[in-house]
């Protein structure tokens, strides 16, 4: 009887010792967004609801940005990935405490910001907000952008009347007549004015000098993290094309998702639906994969930094991003 409990007890810890061994322990991993939860956003939130992450073998928490930015978090290793941009990072990038932060995917492929206005009243091109009023961060790299077009298009930045930005509503800013001209992102705020029904003239900073094609937004992953697991870094970032990939083709279904997740855009269905269409075309766009960098255009726009002064020093032109990490 005692052998027979011996043995018993010996397969009870060998087959207890397998099972253990067989089981997929999930990696931790936060990223923190840039922003409420929104369309740029969607595939984080479809990857995580159609198990992308947990078939990769992560529990993902999705956190909301401190007063900081979501770059001062990632950076601290308190969250492994975040959402940023690429003319934000910049001046992360210099100086003797550059954080320690790369970005390993592009969320979408083109720069889609520009600038809008009420429709017919000649700010169609960039030579069109001279006299006009502008709602203004009052941002050295947002001043020479626009002046940098103007000149193109032979108009003087001098002759614009700068407002303090304190526009929240794109639609009710232009509607009140309290400014004329916005830089906005198209696939939110561009798309809200349509749904709002307000007719505007619209031009794309990157349509007038590619070298505004630069990458907004992107994922930014924290180095020593990356360095330590980059078979997890993978993991992760193939997950997320996957929940991108989605979007792309099922723009509809991805937005309910969106919605799922954060509650509180329901009452902005339609600007949800609209937009998520349109990113759909944006995501991914002409590039041979989902949150791929091309070296020429992120080296470009540092250039034109360098170029004009626009940074504290010089940044390292070719600094800052990854496309190891991407499924190939």
């Amino acid at each position: 009887m005692k052998r027979a409990i011996t043995l018993l007890l010996s397969f009870v810890l060998i087959f207890g010792l397998v099972g253990c061994v067989g089981e997929k322990k999930e990696e931790d991993v936060t990223i923190v967004l840039d922003w409420a939860p929104n369309t740029n956003h969607t595939g984080i939130f479809v990857a995580e609801a159609k198990g992308y992450f947990k078939e990769a073998g992560i529990n993902v928490k999705v956190v909301q940005p401190p007063e900081g930015g979501a770059e001062a978090l990632v950076a601290s290793g308190k969250a492994q990935f975040g959402v940023s941009f690429q003319d934000s990072l910049a001046p992360a990038f210099i100086g003797n405490e550059k954080l320690p932060v790369t970005a390993v995917a592009a969320v979408i492929q083109h720069n889609t910001s520009g600038i809008i206005s009420r429709k017919g009243e000649g700010m169609n091109t960039p030579k069109g907000l001279e006299g006009k009023k502008y709602a203004t961060w009052d941002m050295d790299v947002e001043k020479a952008t626009i002046r940098d077009v103007m000149k193109a298009d032979g108009g003087n930045f001098d002759l614009v009347e700068l407002i303090p930005s304190t526009v929240t509503d794109e639609v009710s800013a232009l509607k009140s007549n309290s400014v004329d001209a916005i830089w906005i992102f198209y696939g939110w705020a561009g798309v809200a004015c349509e749904v709002a029904g307000l007719q505007t003239d619209y031009f794309e900073f990157a349509d007038i000098d590619p070298v505004f094609d630069y990458y907004t937004p992107v994922i930014i992953g924290n180095d020593q993290w990356l360095e330590e697991n980059p078979e997890k870094a993978k993991a992760f970032v193939s997950a997320l094309s996957k929940g991108y990939t989605y979007a792309i083709e099922n723009p509809k279904d991805a937005a309910d998702i969106l919605m799922e997740a954060a509650p509180e855009l329901k009452s902005n269905s339609e600007l949800v639906y609209k937009s998520q269409e349109y990113l759909a075309k944006e995501y991914k766009s002409d590039a041979s994969r989902w949150g791929e960098f091309d070296g020429k255009r992120w080296s470009a726009f540092y250039s034109w930094l360098n170029e004009n002064d626009l940074l504290e020093e010089d940044i390292d032109i070719n600094h800052g991003f990854t496309n190891k990490y991407l499924p190939s």
